[in-house]
């Protein structure tokens, strides 16, 4: 608004656009759906060809629901769930949205509404009624899963978890979670909202070799449009006819036309190979800047969702000074880094090469233990704390 441009080397619209900002071909789409119109009173033909296309990328699924925003499409994946097995009790693991399932998470034994499961996300207006029905584990934690599992025998409706957030997981873990929640006819529910899409077309899952019983997708299919997708197995995703899910909106045309769009560039251009290069790219220059600063830096995440950290006392007063120095540069920059198709070569290296000349700067006032001097207004709310 001010003629000011920025280089996005932070998460690219919350990891909704993975092909880069107003891609031409999504957007062209997306243009002549509008043209043709964007609502009826029939069902759109191009939510029929999303779902061929969705079912044919993931052979193990048979049936297909349609949702507009991620966390709508969890709160349907588990209504499914459990209306499938008759059963109440959830597990899960990682981050799967606002919905009261999953904030009840947060209730606390003692009757106040302070949870810590995940700090900045408050349960106020949760029913106190939903506690223990949401149970959380520890991903990579093959014996926290088999404990809970055993503490609740033959009340789990489905276990929901993300196959990939910020570590791989530890060798024959996914295995085994796969293998009990088959023989004890839990649904297995891969939320792969974040990272869909993003190392393969399709669910990361099938780059694990696991197949869950339901998978869930929203941002990584659409590059910037409301689009989600819950594709599942026959035998769980029919039970959907017998539970009232509906909404105007999600037989809109502009959500799968622009997701047809978006999946057909994967394929066509190889976009994920992209993401991975970019991505390690960035990865590995935070190393380096590490080690020729001899500072710690944490790197975590597969290569297109990259996260660093500089562990030290006044981490977040660093970082916050590091942000504002990089919006000088005409960077906006973060502690994530998410890559899109639109990222070049020489994005990467003017960001690290920005970031280098600021180390330089403030790291002499971060050793003296006085950043204060660079800085002293509000400091950068880390996680959900700044939506809160």
């Amino acid at each position: 608004m001010d003629g000011n441009e920025y280089i996005d080397m932070s998460i690219s619209g919350v990891g909704a656009c993975p092909l880069g900002y107003g891609d031409n071909d999504v957007d062209s789409a997306v243009l002549n759906a509008i043209q043709k119109g964007n609502m009826c009173t029939l069902n759109v033909p191009e939510e029929v060809s999303l779902a061929e296309l969705l079912l044919e990328l993931h052979p193990w699924a048979q049936m297909v629901r349609y949702a507009r925003t991620g966390g709508e499409a969890l709160s349907i994946a588990i209504r499914i769930a459990r209306c499938a097995t008759k059963k109440d009790k959830i597990l899960f693991c990682g981050y799967h949205g606002w919905h009261d399932w999953y904030l009840s998470a947060n209730l606390s034994e003692n009757g106040a509404l302070d949870g810590h499961l995940l700090p900045g996300l408050e349960p106020c207006g949760v029913p106190r009624s939903l506690r223990r029905t949401t149970i959380p584990f520890s991903y990579n934690n093959i014996n926290s899963f088999k404990e809970i599992l055993f503490k609740y025998r033959g009340e789990i409706a489905a276990v929901v978890m993300e196959p990939i957030r910020n570590y791989l997981p530890l060798e024959n873990f996914l295995e085994e979670i796969r293998e009990i929640t088959f023989k004890k006819h839990i649904v297995l529910i891969f939320d792969e909202v974040t990272s869909g899409f993003r190392m393969n077309t399709g669910g990361i899952h099938m780059k694990l070799k696991i197949e869950p019983d339901i998978a869930v997708f929203a941002k990584g299919i659409s590059n910037g449009y409301p689009m989600a997708a819950i594709i599942g197995k026959e035998d769980i995703m029919k039970a959907a006819h017998k539970t009232f899910i509906s909404s105007t909106y999600w037989t809109d045309r502009i959500g799968p036309s622009a997701a047809i769009a978006t999946i057909k560039k994967y394929l066509k251009e190889d976009v994920p190979s992209h993401l991975v290069k970019i991505g390690k790219m960035v990865q590995n220059g935070w190393k380096l800047l590490s080690k020729k600063y001899n500072i710690v830096i944490k790197v975590t995440g597969i290569p297109p969702l990259s996260h660093w950290e500089i562990k030290t006392k006044n981490s977040q007063l660093l970082h916050t000074i590091i942000n504002f120095k990089m919006l000088e540069r005409g960077i906006l920059s973060s502690k994530s880094f998410y890559a899109t198709y639109a990222h070049k070569e020489e994005h990467v290296e003017r960001y690290i090469d920005c970031l280098d000349e600021i180390l330089s700067e403030i790291l002499p006032y971060l050793e003296a233990d006085r950043l204060e001097e660079i800085y002293n207004g509000h400091i950068a709310h880390t996680g959900f704390k700044r939506l809160t």
